[in-house]
């Protein structure tokens, strides 16, 4: 069955700004409203606004630049029109900054359906529907509701009638869980912050090497929320890296080994930081993005370089030879460790672990025992791989 959505955008906070322009994660709680519809699957996606104020209109034009139509509308008997006879509606309150899981839920269901909280101080800013529970902001109705209500309107509320004649109808109630306390209904902008906070922490991915986890958090936090309200797209910063470590790779052809290093080290951290800004603006980057697959690949172009370079002024064949089995050894444990949990991969060979690991060599002028020892972590991690991979299966039979 067809899944709509629909947002009201119409109440105003005590400053007489609306609720829905509140700022979150770099955006307005709208635009958050309207990612988490869209994730869920549902479209179109409508929003009853009495007044389309500029910073509404550009929130707007966001949400088309990342393939998010929204549609406003004044009143609503032109909201009824706009959804197939029979589909479901997911209704979201004003001011409503959701949880995802939440609507994931309700979104299963095949018949209207109310999310509810219980009627406590802690849920005292939503909205009573008896004695013993609370509306918790979202709610699946059907479209013929949304039409005779439009119809009976008059001057009452839409959000709030049409809440009352679903309960009436004997809609299902669905219990909060406890992963559901992160929705929060907000009146003022401060209080918004928490739930900013909340969403800031679970986009941190799992740091997989010791570099991503000790030694860049502290930046990656720093970039993540200082271009999280910027207009710069999560997948520029992915390429940005992968540029920098083509770049990287020709300034070791050249013999600029500080400047080459200097790139390789800048292009750590902002895979992360594009993953996180996609993950706050509710449209990860998929697994098998281009530009994220290439930067291995580049990094090993990179080790490539430096090891031709150095056995061209010194260091023999030897400092290519060790380039060429750190990259080779390297790519053999990654084949081997896909789809596994190794568990102590965060020590194994990872691009970031070997770019930060060659910074202590490049500091005291030792290029190409830094290559030989990377060799030999690659060569470590590679047997390590084996063993857990191979060797526990065995004794597991």
């Amino acid at each position: 069955m067809a899944l709509g959505a629909l947002i009201s955008a119409y109440h105003e906070d005590d400053q007489g700004g609306l609720r829905a322009l509140f700022p979150l994660a770099g955006r307005t709680l709208f635009e958050y409203q309207a990612r988490c519809a869209s994730a869920v699957g549902a479209a179109p996606i409508i929003v009853m606004v009495e007044r389309i104020p500029a910073a509404l209109n550009d929130a707007f034009e966001r949400l088309r630049g990342e393939g998010i139509t929204v549609v406003p509308v004044s009143d609503g008997s032109e909201a009824a029109s706009r959804f197939e006879a029979g589909a479901l509606i997911l209704q979201l309150a004003d001011g409503l900054a959701p949880d995802i899981a939440m609507l994931n839920r309700l979104a299963e269901y095949a018949e209207p359906a109310i999310a509810i909280v219980p009627d406590d101080e802690a849920h005292a800013d939503f909205e009573r529907i008896d004695g013993v529970s609370r509306w918790a902001g979202a709610a699946l109705v059907d479209g013929h509701t949304l039409g005779s209500t439009a119809a009976m309107l008059g001057d009452w509320d839409l959000q709030s009638t049409l809440l009352r004649r679903t309960v009436q109808a004997g809609a299902r109630r669905v219990a909060a869980e406890d992963a559901w306390a992160a929705a929060l209904l907000a009146r003022r902008p401060e209080d918004l912050a928490g739930f900013e906070r909340r969403l800031l922490v679970a986009t941190r991915g799992e740091r997989t090497d010791w570099a991503s986890r000790y030694v860049l958090p502290i930046v990656e936090e720093f970039a993540t929320e200082r271009l999280m309200d910027s207009r710069l797209r999560p997948e520029w910063l992915v390429f940005a890296g992968l540029f920098l470590t083509i770049a990287a790779a020709f300034c070791f052809s050249r013999g600029w080994l500080w400047p080459a290093l200097g790139l390789l080290i800048l292009s750590t951290p902002l895979d992360l930081v594009g993953a996180r800004l996609a993950s706050l603006r509710l449209q990860p980057l998929p697994p098998r993005h281009l530009a994220r697959r290439l930067l291995w690949p580049a990094a090993g172009l990179a080790m490539l370089a430096l090891g031709w370079w150095s056995s061209r002024h010194g260091g023999g064949w030897g400092a290519f030879f060790a380039a060429a089995m750190a990259a080779a050894f390297a790519e053999a444990a990654r084949i081997e460790a896909t789809g596994s949990n190794v568990p102590p991969q965060r020590w194994l060979f990872s691009r970031r672990n070997a770019i930060f690991g060659m910074v202590p060599f490049a500091a005291a002028g030792w290029w190409v025992p830094g290559l030989v020892a990377l060799a030999a972590y690659a060569a470590v991690s590679f047997f390590v791989v084996q063993h857990f991979q191979h060797g526990v299966r065995v004794e597991g039979d």
